[in-house]
């Protein structure tokens, strides 16, 4: 009977979205089956279908909820968390179809989007009105509509916030099929529960986004990078709450680990000295802070530089290095490659952890100590600016590995943290999110979940436990 359903779908989902969008079989590209995630293996969806509309995906969520049938949602498969492997014999929907900039709003200072538009696009889209989307990421190829789904940060969280800060508005279709619009073009609402930021994170298992009003920021025109090198891991992020909280305000403030240096320094001295790093202190630094400045007058500017410079060597900097334009931008593109270089070495698990930043010394020293217990290694790079440090675990043995994450998001927890900064919970962090997190907490977003998707269809399993809430 259930497969009877899984192909009587398939004709319905060809007449909601053309034949020519719906996928199944062979004709399922691998990519569809998951993310970027080391830790979750890919799935296999029974369908992929490409929505052109809100109206497309209303009526694939109305044939999938008849059906029972689970649906995942799926932007740029960038994510880190396995939230966007679907469940077996599911349908996953794509929005690359739906990847349009609606409009640049520059009186208001807001873009709408579909949410398939890559942070690149809507960059290039609202940078002629002199505007920027300032939610930085690693990957510019991730879709906005993913990094709703997990609250992303990025690189620029520190000074401007994470996603939630500049969604200012949502359409999403709920699982019902019903069309529902929150927020707006304005930044004030006092008008009951707020909707919009409910669905931001929720790592779509409440509703599918299908367009958002997103808050624009004047772009700058000058940047400076700073890059100090520290004698150990402790003293870079001993000195980012001091540096963070007066003075000038930085845009960035980004570990830098002893793996992402040494992709910049592969080819000896050569790489150190396009730094204007020295070959003494490169060897004696065991860790490195990364400071972006921007403003648009160079001359306040320059004097931001001269006082975060001379701030960081009172703060036990070695040296401290202002990057020349090429070298900067080589060692943000590094920093933001991180978790290739760590994948490229064989990492086991990549995975995020947030803390208030002035406990970031205690998160280190107990994940360092749950890897000297189980015999691993963990090696770390991050946000130090808002305390969301991303960490590399390599253990191949499962069982001893787990021990590490347990005891690290324990530790996260006990600091006043929590499991993820943006990454997400997914499928990955799941265990560790139920068994750590209140349980009068994780029992009310199983109501939230109840009241949202009654039948349990949207990517069951993620965050929560699959099927129906209990009543």
């Amino acid at each position: 009977m259930a497969d009877a359903l899984l192909v009587d779908a398939g004709a319905l989902l060809a007449g909601a979205v053309g034949a020519r969008h719906v996928l199944s079989g062979p004709a399922i590209a691998e990519e569809y089956g998951g993310d970027e995630s080391l830790a979750v293996a890919p799935g296999a969806p029974a369908y992929v279908v490409r929505p052109a509309s809100a109206a497309e995906v209303a009526e694939v969520l109305r044939i999938a909820g008849e059906r029972r049938i689970p649906v995942t949602a799926r932007g740029a498969g960038t994510g880190m968390s396995g939230a966007c492997v679907p469940a077996p014999g599911g349908i996953v929907v794509s929005f690359e179809r739906m990847n349009r900039v609606l409009e640049v709003d520059a009186v208001n200072h807001v873009a709408v989007v579909q949410p398939g538009v890559s942070l690149e696009a809507l960059d290039r889209a609202v940078a002629p009105a002199g505007l920027c989307y300032p939610v930085r990421l690693g990957e510019p190829s991730a879709s906005v509509g993913g990094t709703i789904a997990t609250n992303a940060g990025g690189m620029h969280a520190v000074r401007h916030g994470v996603t939630r800060h500049h969604v200012l508005g949502l359409e999403a279709v709920l699982a019902s099929g019903a069309i529902v619009r929150g927020g707006g073009k304005y930044v004030k609402a006092s008008a009951g529960y707020d909707l919009t930021q409910l669905l931001v994170g929720s790592e779509g298992t409440l509703a599918l986004v299908t367009e958002a009003t997103l808050r624009l920021r004047p772009r700058a025109g000058r940047s400076a990078t700073v890059l100090a090198a520290f004698g150990s891991e402790e003293d870079v992020f001993r000195a980012v709450p001091p540096l963070a909280g007066g003075g000038p305000e930085p845009v960035a403030l980004e570990y830098v680990d002893l793996l992402a240096m040494a992709a910049i320094t592969a080819d000896g001295p050569e790489g150190a000295a396009g730094l204007g790093v020295p070959e003494d202190v490169r060897l004696a630094a065991l860790g490195h802070l990364l400071v972006v400045l921007e403003d648009r007058s160079a001359s306040r500017l320059e004097e931001d530089v001269e006082t975060v410079a001379g701030r960081l060597l009172e703060l036990g900097a070695l040296d401290v290095f202002v990057l020349p334009a090429g070298a900067a931008r080589k060692l943000a593109e590094a920093r933001e490659r991180a978790f290739w270089t760590a994948k490229a070495a064989g990492a086991d698990d990549v995975v995020d952890a947030v803390v208030p930043r002035g406990a970031l010394p205690a998160l280190l020293a107990a994940a360092r100590a749950a890897a000297e217990d189980t015999g691993s290694l963990v090696t770390g790079c991050g946000h130090a600016g808002d305390g969301n440090v991303h960490l590399s675990v390599f253990q191949p043995d499962p069982v001893r590995r787990d021990e590490v994450l347990r005891r690290l998001f324990r530790a996260a927890g006990e600091h006043g943290g929590a499991v993820s900064g943006e990454h997400g919970v997914g499928r990955a962090k799941k265990p560790y999110f139920l068994e750590l997190e209140d349980p009068a907490k994780v029992e009310l977003m199983r109501g939230i979940k109840l009241a949202f998707d009654p039948h349990g269809i949207l990517n069951p399993g993620v965050l929560l436990d699959s099927g129906r809430s209990p009543q």
